[in-house]
């Protein structure tokens, strides 16, 4: 774990080769003066990115003017910002999904269901409450558990690094998170919220904002992170508990399901 560390204070965040094409499309997508031209050309480049994009696209969330089949039309109903987030989604998958190990295959697809959950019940909480921010919230909720997914992609290099759990430190994870986050160009507002997940704290309700969506979102998901540790926040760190948005998330239920499902790929 020092010797990961280590790298990563240096500079060197290391990812596998296979998602070299990936974080090519991520980081060009960047360009503020990207048209939709560019950046279906661009999605194209990535097979798998594509075929997201337009199966999200096709949603019963996103499909509200009929079916698209074509990469261009499918980033213009979702938005640059959202593409940026299946982007990233894409490049972490394919970090840790490769592994040889198959215990670390198992814990890569366990971590990224619930990403994909704690991205669905943030992006729902959030077209209640702060509409503009349900794209940021969707990607917050995907990346939160980015140093884990890099722990994982490093197994292979380094076999004996989950033989101790005592290693797996919050401030481990805050360390790698970072420079990951840093690597792949996430914004600084979905990087302060996720940074904000890592100081427990009191949750505001109704959400003031994107830490408020994605911290309320991890707390209210039953589908816990197989990495997690005892300083998560409990039902007793949310204030006025008695309004949870228990029947925000019934009547949400439908297409919360559907993102979910098209998350998890």
């Amino acid at each position: 774990m020092d010797r990961i560390i280590a790298e990563v204070g240096r500079g060197e965040v290391v990812f596998p080769t296979h998602a070299d094409v990936a974080i090519r499309v991520r980081l060009a997508l960047e360009n503020p003066d990207l048209n939709l031209g560019d950046a279906a050309q661009l999605v194209q480049a990535e097979p798998f990115l594509a075929a997201r994009v337009v199966a999200l696209a096709n949603s019963v969330v996103f499909n509200r003017g009929g079916p698209v089949s074509d990469v261009r039309n499918a980033i213009g109903r979702l938005g640059i910002r959202f593409v940026k987030a299946l982007a990233t989604a894409v490049v972490m998958r394919q970090m840790a999904g490769n592994s040889q190990s198959p215990e670390c295959q198992l814990l890569s697809e366990r971590l990224w269901e619930h990403s994909a959950h704690v991205a669905a019940l943030a992006n729902v909480l959030a077209l209640r409450f702060m509409r503009p921010l349900a794209d940021r919230a969707l990607f917050a909720g995907m990346v939160h558990e980015v140093g884990n997914f890099y722990l994982i992609s490093r197994v292979d290099a380094y076999p004996d690094l989950f033989a101790d759990p005592g290693m797996l430190s919050l401030q481990t994870e805050m360390t790698l998170g970072r420079a990951v986050l840093k690597a792949l160009a996430v914004p600084d507002e979905v990087v302060d919220a996720v940074e904000a997940l890592w100081q427990p704290r009191p949750i505001n309700f109704p959400p003031s904002g994107l830490p408020d969506f994605l911290a309320l979102a991890n707390r209210l998901t039953p589908i816990l992170s197989p990495l997690q540790r005892g300083e998560t926040t409990s039902q007793s760190d949310v204030s006025d508990t008695a309004s949870l948005p228990g029947e925000i998330l019934e009547e949400s239920a439908e297409d919360m399901e559907a993102l979910t499902k098209a998350l998890l790929y």
